[in-house]
């Protein structure tokens, strides 16, 4: 530094007060190692700032430095900071972090902490202003369920039609939306059969009346106080005078409005979030939130972490050129410290369960280095899926050939609720003696047995030495069960009776309560014998145990009902029930000691913030991902969200990213040709490796660039090449080419190859009749290429491929 430099420095120090040049002159190590971009977040403490911090950019080192820099310039006192978080635990690692950096214990920062953990500690200082007590009760799920559908019974309202679930969903939805009863819209008349409005009221008046809040409350309530006390809210301006938030993308309306209105009096407030990364909407979470912040608080800084600590370059390359189709972003594209890597592997397959069995083998590969890529440990591999009915096919296949696994997020497939509760069924059909079965059954659904009826039939049983089962049977005609619940019982007693006759067919036992099912005889009048398949699709459906998730509105229903489609699905595999639950027994009983190495199975949705070494993306096809619910319900927003979530995949991965699509799966129990996601054809060709399956094209086994077979292709399209490369030279299309009792597919005369062409211009024109071999007749309402969007007479609307189709006129003259 110049001469003339130090004179000006020392000059400006000097203009310092004494108090200030020792705060200067304190060491600020947290300040070391962090890029231009990190360092100008930290030091921006005047007005309002958005980080936007792109995946793996090192958003919360800026975040934490920012709070230690606060504090160690005296801009700050630690109750002066309100920093909000969406986790407990990210609030405890955001402590910890802060005290790592200073070299000391954090002290007296009561405001760090989550919305709804620093709303309690307000809303307990106010709670009178609201007409509540200090020492107010937080109901949880179950008492909220409890206290609803006492006022659905009051209100005279059938709650098999209209769940109390489906009532708590919607005042949480007005509630994440900071709507209280009387600021309802109009357009909200008609929730819940036109009783919403007014059961929301009474929800609230019967809280106040019993001191009790629900976890929506405490956001709403601090917002009404805030509106109605205006000096209150002043108050608390001058005491947060710095505001922190993470995860801004994540805020629903009601956070939003708290934020802005403590924000107010100074709008010294720092948002850090990625608009990229905001996957929540289908919980309240409003991506608009972080887009127009440069609005809410006119002058704001914008700054953007682009440099990326995580993964490699091909990877973040892949990430970039998805997300660059949506166009509610604020844009910015991550660049990687890491270099360049290994680029993202791309590969078609010809079913699901292929594919769970190519990518176990690719994880044992991985595992041993024998792939050019370095050793992986299993720890540090995962296979991240859309849906969690997809986890099914990858857990029967690591079961099988003994790959250790881990579910996060969730139990293994097996162990779900609705699982064990289908599984139950079966088994009570297979074996009528087996108790624990029929107890996990006799009241689900709902059947009106409560304890003291299920205490009688045990007591029954007990006494005459008899299955519980038998014992309900006995209950029922000497008439110590009565009303409801003795009719319920008899309908499940006889169906379970029938269900086992259609199991057996002809053969029936020679007794009641006779557990031994060789000695069986020919009935005068045999029973039909089913397939069990079908049977186990009638005992979900007569049991009412699929009607009971129909009717169940809570978020997690469909997902239910998705995995009991996928159990029917598994049960293809063996040739009856017995051998499906003996399957099961053994499969789940592998304990694997707690220090083993374990592949990771997750959603995409619980793996936000996570990386790993080596990430499996499989499932990549329309419908699937993006899922079609998402766009039905929300069209482009919803489209928007899932490709933020195809991003939010490929960059969890750090040095070796694989995305898989299957050419055909198994829906409701019949195949169903899969297009391959529209996401795939947005992936930059020069970051992708399309892979050739293990043994073809005399590559022995290894896993080879697609260079030559694109080139040989004249330049296909990604899912093309993937496609071609897989699908359609695999052995399963070869086995469909021979083999005519596989159904749902037209049996080509030539190998063809039924990948989707944008450019193509279609043999069919809008309002044409056509003819599908599983869909039947229909008519073509949207033409996109080689993808039709036909209405099926019976199906319903369908997205097929053209070459699945036939003119209706010439359907009798196609050799299916």
């Amino acid at each position: 530094m110049s001469s003339f430099d130090d004179s000006d420095a020392f000059a400006a120090a000097a203009s310092l007060s004494l108090s200030a040049r020792a705060m200067a002159a304190r060491p600020m190590p947290y300040l070391d190692g962090l890029n231009p971009a990190q360092r100008q977040a930290v030091e921006a403490l005047e007005g309002p700032v958005l980080m936007l911090a792109g995946a793996g950019t090192g958003k919360t080192r800026a975040l934490t430095a920012r709070i230690a820099h606060l504090l160690t310039t005296g801009t700050a006192r630690p109750n002066e900071i309100l920093a909000v978080t969406f986790t407990n635990k990210a609030a405890r690692e955001m402590k910890l972090r802060v005290a790592t950096l200073l070299g000391q214990p954090v002290e007296g920062m009561p405001w760090l902490g989550t919305f709804h953990a620093i709303c309690v500690k307000l809303l307990r200082r106010h709670a009178e202003l609201v007409g509540l007590k200090s020492n107010f009760t937080i109901l949880d799920t179950d008492d909220q369920l409890r206290l609803i559908k006492q006022l659905i019974n009051a209100s005279e309202i059938d709650e098999k039609r209209w769940p109390a679930r489906q009532m708590a969903g919607i005042i949480d939805g007005w509630k994440n939306r900071a709507l209280t009863p009387d600021k309802l819209p109009a357009t909200e008349a008609g929730a819940f059969d036109r009783k919403g409005p007014a059961l929301y009221a009474q929800y609230q008046t019967r809280l106040r009346e019993l001191n009790a809040v629900d976890f929506g409350d405490l956001l709403l309530h601090m917002i009404t106080i805030f509106q109605a006390h205006p000096d209150l809210l002043g108050q608390y301006q001058r005491w947060f005078r710095y505001i922190l938030v993470d995860e801004y993308q994540d805020t629903n309306i009601a956070q939003y409005l708290w934020l802005r209105l403590l924000a107010g009096g100074h709008s010294n407030i720092c948002v850090v979030g990625d608009d990229d990364q905001s996957i929540y909407g289908w919980r309240g979470a409003e991506v608009g939130n972080i887009l127009r912040f440069e609005k809410d608080f006119p002058g704001a800084v914008v700054i953007r972490l682009e440099e990326n600590y995580r993964s490699t370059a091909h990877i973040l390359e892949a990430a970039n050129g998805v997300i660059v189709h949506n166009r509610e972003r604020l844009g910015k594209t991550l660049r990687s410290v890491g270099g360049d890597g290994h680029k993202v592997r791309l590969i078609g397959h010809w079913d699901g369960e292929e594919e769970a069995r190519w990518i176990g083998e690719e994880l044992e590969a991985l595992s041993r280095g024998t792939r050019g890529i370095d050793p992986i440990g299993l720890d540090g591999m995962a296979i991240l899926v859309r849906a969690s009915h997809q986890m099914r096919a990858f857990e029967d296949r690591f079961l099988t050939i003994g790959l250790p696994y881990r579910v996060i997020g969730g139990p293994r497939f097996y162990e779900r609720m609705e699982i064990r509760d289908a599984m139950a069924y079966f088994r009570v059909v297979v074996s009528p003696d087996d108790d624990l079965a029929f107890e996990r059954i006799v009241n689900t659904p709902k059947r009106g047995l409560g304890d003291k009826a299920q205490a009688t039939i045990q007591k029954l049983a007990r006494s005459n030495g008899v299955s519980l089962l038998e014992g309900a049977r006995l209950a029922v005609d000497g008439g110590a069960i009565g009303g409801k619940g003795a009719k319920e019982l008899k309908t499940l007693i006889d169906a379970v009776a029938r269900w086992r006759k259609l199991m057996l067919g002809g053969l029936q036992p020679i007794g009641p309560g006779d557990a031994d099912d060789d000695l069986l005889v020919e009935e005068e009048h045999t029973t039909p014998k089913i397939g069990h398949i079908a049977l186990a699709e009638m005992i979900l459906d007569e049991s009412g145990y699929t009607g009971m998730w129909q009717a169940d509105k809570t978020p997690e229903a469909p997902g239910r009902l998705e995995n009991l489609k996928e159990l029917v699905k598994a049960l293809e595999l063996f040739e009856n029930l017995q051998g499906f639950l003996e399957h099961v027994s053994l499969i789940m009983d592998n304990a694997q000691d707690d220090g083993e190495q374990k592949v990771t199975l997750m959603t995409l949705h619980a793996a936000k913030g996570l990386e790993f070494p080596a990430v499996f993306l499989p499932g990549w096809e329309d419908g699937l991902f993006p899922s079609q619910r998402a766009m039905d319900e929300t069209g482009l927003k919803g489209l928007e969200e899932e490709r933020r979530l195809a991003y939010v995949g490929i960059t969890r991965a750090e040095e070796v990213c694989t995305i898989s699509f299957a050419g055909n799966r198994r829906v409701y129990g019949q195949w169903q040709s899969q297009m391959p996601s529209r996401f795939i054809d947005e992936l930059p060709q020069t970051h992708v490796e399309v892979l050739t399956p293990p043994g073809l094209h005399g590559h022995g086994g290894m896993a080879a660039s697609a260079s030559p077979v694109a080139a040989a292709m004249g330049g296909a399209t990604l899912h093309e090449a993937a496609a071609r490369a897989d699908v359609y030279n695999s052995p399963g299309w070869k086995r469909l080419q021979t083999n005519t009792a596989r159904p749902g597919l037209r049996q080509p005369t030539e190998a063809r190859h039924m990948t989707i062409d944008a450019e193509a211009v279609s043999a069919f024109a809008l309002g044409d009749r056509v003819f599908h071999q599983k869909f039947g007749y229909g008519a073509v309402v949207s033409v996109e290429g080689d993808k039709l969007g036909v209405s099926f007479d019976k199906a319903g609307p369908k997205h097929v491929v053209a070459g699945y189709l036939v003119a209706a006129d010439r359907a009798d003259d196609v050799p299916f």
